[in-house]
């Protein structure tokens, strides 16, 4: 009987972490899992591919600080935002800052770049490391925002062209970081600074 009791706190515990984690899990299609189970890989090879571009004083910048936890409640709110691309088909390009928010829905919270004229949305899940997954989408300013296909990407592709996979986590107090493993088009990673 005591055994029993032991094992239930256990498994009551296994259960709400499995039903935690399975959010994101059950949402992403195996192509962009294992995009996203590349991270390191993607940001190694991309940093390669950009030595010989101008801007690797802004690059680390951003992607070398320590990732650290931020609390919904902080992450909540408007950023600024630039999007970096690496690597791929140029060796780098960094962009104006825009406007991005993060904010609360009936699901949890959304990511929204808001101006400029490539916009990205989706669905932030909290994740194990301390951070948020994104599930979303890219779309042009003008269209509606297009939402992540996950496992219904059209025509038998393993991928859609504007689904957006990456991983979200703090870098200071009022900054944070999305990191996008090998994007499906134009650059081998790319990172959205956020600051406020």
């Amino acid at each position: 009987m005591r055994a029993g009791r032991i094992l239930l706190p256990i498994a009551v515990s296994l259960l709400a972490a499995t039903s935690a984690q399975a959010g994101w899990q059950d949402q992403i299609s195996r192509y962009d899992a294992n995009r996203l189970s590349k991270l390191e890989e993607a940001k190694s090879r991309a940093l390669s591919e950009a030595a010989a571009g101008s801007d690797m004083g802004t690059i680390h910048s951003v992607l070398d600080p320590e990732a650290r936890s931020l609390s919904a409640d902080l992450l909540k709110g408007s950023w600024r935002c630039r999007t970096i691309k690496i690597g791929g088909m140029t060796p780098d390009v960094v962009y104006s800052w825009f406007h991005c928010r993060i904010r609360e829905n009936g699901d949890g919270l959304t990511f929204e770049k808001v101006s400029g004229s490539q916009r990205v949305s989706g669905q932030l899940y909290a994740n194990e490391t301390g951070g948020y997954v994104l599930l979303g989408a890219f779309a042009v300013d003008g269209e509606t925002p297009h939402a992540y296909s996950g496992n219904g990407a059209s025509a038998g592709a393993v991928a859609t062209p504007d689904d957006a996979v990456g991983l979200l986590q703090g870098t200071g107090e009022r900054s944070a970081r999305i990191e996008f493993p090998y994007p499906v088009q134009e650059s081998t990673f790319d990172v959205i600074e956020l600051k406020r």
